[in-house]
């Protein structure tokens, strides 16, 4: 009987069995679909909560029920044009947000005409 100590295991390292490592075909290809999957559903479910039916989305978007229907089991990933249309007719938006990159100093928050602020850890090993 496994406990759960035994049980738990590192997902990095369950991908790069199943997958291969970052940065192959075989992973690239995974993380791709898995893009496409989670985008579908949480179009779907944004389109079901607005209660618009595909064909209400699609004459919205200007695009076919078929291609909302690609989209929404994923497997198309719809053109930056056609996302935010869809976000439009959904009601929603969409929020772009700079990641923060520590090992470089920077954060989301920096001020661009000031230093860079102090990594965590210590790790400012950027030099300009």
């Amino acid at each position: 009987m496994n406990t759960k100590e035994e049980m738990v295991q590192d997902y990095d390292a369950v991908l790069d069995a199943r997958y291969g490592k970052e940065g192959t075909p075989e992973r690239i290809k995974f993380e791709e679909d898995a893009y496409s999957y989670y985008t579908g559903l949480i179009l779907r479910n944004a389109r079901k909560e607005a209660k618009i039916s595909q064909t209400e989305l699609a004459r919205r978007t200007q695009t076919t029920k078929s291609y909302i229907s690609r989209i929404e089991n994923g497997v198309i990933i719809p053109s930056v044009a056609v996302f935010y249309k869809m976000i439009s007719a959904l009601e929603m938006s969409v929020e772009i947000v700079k990641p923060a990159t520590y090992g470089l100093g920077y954060t989301t928050q920096r001020n661009y005409l000031s230093e860079p602020e102090q990594a965590p850890y210590g790790e400012n090993e950027h030099t300009e």
